[in-house]
């Protein structure tokens, strides 16, 4: 197991920011860190990153209890934390290799050549850090915390600030990343969350709201029932069912809502055959992962 916490606790004072959470991670899984500011999920990955010292529990990275051998245990792992702190003054180069010495890698030129192709710092690697862009200096962020190959990656909103072809590069680079090293996200664009990670853990009020596949989480979450269809003719206004709100969207279509057991699209299409209606789309509407997100967290 790469990652193991166990009755995790964090008191800031009488406010407890984490409150007695578990879960195990196992090797190559990216997992998407969730939940609203103030949740406890930046506190939780500078606990497994071994920055601050839990009120109560443990956390194993690797096998390597972080309280006991933090330095060891801190070998294991890659952290860019979500305020990227970097050396301005420094060029990018010259960071990343001072950065390579810090961690005893041998062979630092060819090492920092690899993170620069990696992650796409070709045209800025000879540019002073506090003249690259917000989106370049996470690139710089990220290429730091895999300098020393480690097996564990914690990444505190690793797309910030990234332009969508910057972000589509980064997304590819961390599934790739995950199917060797086990990758933990925090993110609050569900889309990334969606596009990259197998499982999520969501954290409300210092708790675990819910741990599971991504896929799972919105099946069994899914309380509400959404159709998506289109009646030549017709409008949300004209259309009258038992249990089943209707709503104008975009283009003609109309969107069906209900909590009702039938199967919405069955009753749809017998509605509109009773009513000689050309029925022209008719398909189900998967709940995205921002509504059970808000559904849990709210």
């Amino acid at each position: 197991m790469s990652v193991k916490v166990q009755n995790l606790s964090k008191l800031y004072g009488s406010q407890r920011a984490v409150d007695n959470i578990s879960f195990d991670i196992p090797d190559g899984q990216v997992i998407g860190f969730l939940g609203p500011n103030g949740a406890g999920k930046s506190t939780t990955m500078k606990m497994i990153a071994g920055f601050i010292e839990p009120n109560a529990g443990s956390i194993e990275v690797c096998g390597i209890p972080v309280l006991e051998q933090a330095i060891l245990a801190k070998q294991k792992i890659g952290y860019l934390p979500e305020n990227n702190p970097l050396y301005y003054d420094m060029y990018v180069k010259e960071y990343l290799a001072f950065v390579a010495n810090v961690y005893g890698i041998r062979s630092i030129k060819n090492r920092v050549a690899e993170m620069i192709e990696m992650t796409g710092l070709d045209r800025e690697q000879h540019k002073k850090i506090q003249q690259l862009s917000k989106g370049y200096k996470q690139r710089v962020g990220l290429a730091q915390a895999m300098i020393h190959d480690p097996e564990v990656l914690i990444l505190d909103e690793p797309t910030s600030g990234l332009d969508p072809n910057q972000l589509e590069d980064i997304r590819s680079l961390i599934v790739n990343l995950g199917k060797e090293k086990t990758v933990i996200l925090s993110t609050h664009i569900m889309q990334e969350v969606e596009a990259m990670c197998e499982r999520v853990i969501i954290l409300n009020k210092g708790k675990i709201a819910a741990d599971n596949q991504v896929r799972q989480l919105k099946s069994g979450n899914k309380k509400t029932q959404l159709v998506r269809l289109k009646i030549k003719g017709k409008s949300a206004s004209k259309l009258q069912l038992d249990h089943v709100k209707f709503k104008d969207i975009a283009n003609g279509f109309v969107l069906a809502q209900s909590n009702n057991h039938e199967v919405l699209t069955e009753e749809i299409f017998r509605y509109c055959m009773s009513k000689e209606w050309v029925l022209q789309h008719l398909s189900q509407e998967e709940t995205s992962l921002e509504d059970v997100f808000k559904d849990l967290t709210k």
